[in-house]
Formats: structure tokens, C-alpha cells, sequence
């Protein structure tokens, strides 16, 4: 992991129990990321195997007339696309690190607007879990037993939220998206 903790250093300057709570729980949401990312970028071909079948299995339950194998290879590869996306997302020396705090939540906001699912109570409920999990100086090897702790828990944000707004409103312009969802949970849990 690249992410190291040293309790001195995450503590020093921090006057009280509830920033150092905070800083903590930072640290984990991080250390949560990085897990996720170690683990997909891991099981990449897999994905891609599972993305194959279960992109078989939602067109045939669509019964969408016409879809050729053409329009297939193109699915395919959006999903492929976005495990990409997905993958930078999670990345720990990726964006979410380099913006500042103004940027992220301005970010953050754009996200919310352009998706078509609503993740606001998934992420809520995760850093809620992510607040409660968060320990005092916690090692590195404590740290990693959270983070994969967090994902058995809580799956990979934002999974949970497109999984059920698909399913509540099947879609083919969401399909792409669902599909890496459910590949990705069923990998992970």
C-alpha cells in the first residue's frame, strides 16, 4: 500500500479527540479506495469475463430485438471503459488526491448532477461506517484489515446506488454502468 501511517505524524497538531477522529477516518476512507483499486486492478481479466457474461444474460433478459453482435462489442467495451473509470477513481495517486477541498466538493456536486443514479445516501452510509470502524493509531496492517473490513461491508462505492436505481428503471443507456456494478460486487464480496 503506498498510503503509510504513522500515528505521531497523523496526530501531532491536533488538539482534540474529534479532529484526530476525523483525521482517522480520512486515513481509512483512503486506505478504502486503495483496497479497491489493489483489488480490481488485480482481478482485471476476471472482471472482464464476468462483465462478458452478465452483459449476455441483461440483453437476453431485456428481449431488445436487433442487438447484433456489433452493438454487443460495443457494450463491451463501454463496460470495459468504465472499469477503467473505475479504477482511476480509486486510484490512490489518482484525481481525488490532487484536488484541494473546494475543488472536491465542487467536483463531488458535478458528479451527483450528471449521474443518472443518486449515490448520496450510499456515501453517507458509508462514511458513517468509515467514522464508526476508524480507530486511534491504527498500524498499517490494522488499516488494511479495515479498508477490506469496509469493502465486505459497504461493497465499492458507488455500486449500491447504481445497482438499484437500474433495477428499479431498467435502461439500456444504463447498462453499461449496471453491469460493471454488478461484476465488480460479485468480485468483491
Amino acid at each position: 500500500m503506498i498510503i503509510s501511517v504513522s500515528a505521531d505524524i497523523v496526530n501531532a497538531g491536533n488538539p482534540t479527540n474529534n479532529r484526530k477522529k476525523m483525521d482517522q477516518a480520512s486515513i481509512l476512507l483512503k486506505a478504502y479506495y486503495e483496497a479497491l483499486y489493489e483489488q480490481l486492478a488485480a482481478a482485471k481479466d476476471l472482471l472482464a469475463v464476468r462483465i462478458d457474461k452478465l452483459l449476455r444474460q441483461q440483453i437476453a433478459e431485456l428481449e431488445t430485438e436487433d442487438f447484433n453482435e456489433k452493438k454487443y462489442k460495443a457494450y463491451y467495451d463501454a463496460c470495459l471503459a468504465f472499469v477503467e473509470e473505475r479504477l482511476e477513481t480509486y486510484n490512490p495517486i489518482g484525481i481525488q488526491y490532487t484536488f484541494d477541498r473546494i475543488r472536491t466538493a465542487q467536483a463531488r456536486q458535478l458528479e451527483l448532477q450528471l449521474d443518472w443514479y443518486d449515490s448520496r445516501t450510499e456515501f453517507e452510509a458509508l462514511m458513517e461506517l468509515v467514522r464508526t470502524n476508524a480507530e486511534p493509531d491504527m498500524t498499517e496492517q490494522r488499516l488494511q484489515q479495515l479498508a477490506h473490513q469496509l469493502i465486505k461491508q459497504a461493497g465499492a462505492f458507488p455500486d449500491n446506488s447504481i445497482i438499484s436505481a437500474y433495477q428499479a428503471q431498467p435502461a439500456l443507456s444504463k447498462l453499461p454502468d449496471y453491469i460493471v456494478a454488478r461484476a465488480i460486487e460479485e468480485l468483491i464480496r
